[in-house]
């Protein structure tokens, strides 16, 4: 485990492993190295990259500085991408994938983007995040019911109520209830896209480096909507859709997508 030092002083762990190119993983909400997709996803990738996976601030053994500001986040992969030799390729999913689009319209570094199902709300295909889902959810991590954030958040995404009552009984939840202080974080990051509206156009014009928006075959209408606009949206993009996946994707269609794109010349 290494550490870079973020700009408000803030300590983001990090891994690395392979060797090549530099490809820097995002996680999305109340994931991190030890528990989540990046871990398997970067064993995929390691033969073609260096590729490196962080514990986004809050998580796992990366540190935590109050107050919390979406800039903040995007300071944390600045300084991962000066590491990592100031030229990266960036892979966000879902909320992650949010964080990617934020930090590739601020940091030059980033050459090339790639994010899977960030979950935007972009018309009436599906209803709006409730304008009071993210107070709901910070009342309960600030009353120390963790479990109850993160009921919250997950009934809010669509998981079934059995399912969520089913997980609460086994081992994972004590893992999803250690980060679910960070749920506001995602949410945060969100916010401004779920509300069933069209993509801000400005902000999305200014992230210049080739892009590739993906989404699952199996994932819900909604879902393909938001990454159409987000394909649509980037001035150097395109879309591509995984058979047989859904917002649950797995690392090993996803990695030669991934690979094809990361190594392409711009």
């Amino acid at each position: 485990m290494h550490t870079v030092t973020s700009r408000d002083g803030t300590a983001i762990a990090y891994a690395k492993s392979g060797t090549g190119p530099a490809v820097i993983l995002v996680d999305g909400a109340l994931c991190h190295r030890a528990f989540g997709p990046s871990g398997p996803l970067a064993e995929q990738l390691k033969t073609a990259f260096t590729v490196y996976t962080y514990d986004r601030r809050g998580r796992g053994e990366s540190g935590d500085t109050p107050p919390y500001a979406v800039e903040r986040e995007v300071e944390d992969l600045e300084a991962l991408v000066e590491e990592a030799g100031g030229a990266v390729s960036l892979y966000g999913t879902s909320s992650g994938a949010g964080l990617a689009l934020e930090a590739a319209a601020r940091i030059p570094g980033i050459t090339r983007l790639a994010v899977y199902e960030p979950p935007f709300i972009v018309d009436d295909s599906r209803p709006p995040v409730p304008a009071d889902h993210a107070a709901r959810v910070e009342a309960a991590v600030a009353a120390g019911r963790r479990g109850e954030a993160v009921k919250l958040f997950m009934k809010q995404v669509g998981a079934p109520a059995f399912m969520v009552a089913v997980m609460s009984l086994f081992p994972v939840w004590s893992k999803l209830k250690a980060v679910a202080h960070t749920l506001p974080y995602d949410l945060t990051i969100m916010a401004e896209g779920q509300r069933g509206h069209a993509l801000p156009a400005e902000k999305f014009a200014s992230i210049k480096a080739p892009a590739l928006a993906a989404v699952g075959g199996k994932s819900p209408q909604w879902m393909r909507n938001a990454v159409e606009a987000v394909a649509a949206a980037l001035p150097d993009a395109r879309l591509r859709v995984l058979p047989g996946q859904n917002h649950m994707v797995k690392p090993r269609p996803l990695a030669p997508i991934l690979t094809e794109f990361f190594r392409e010349k711009s």
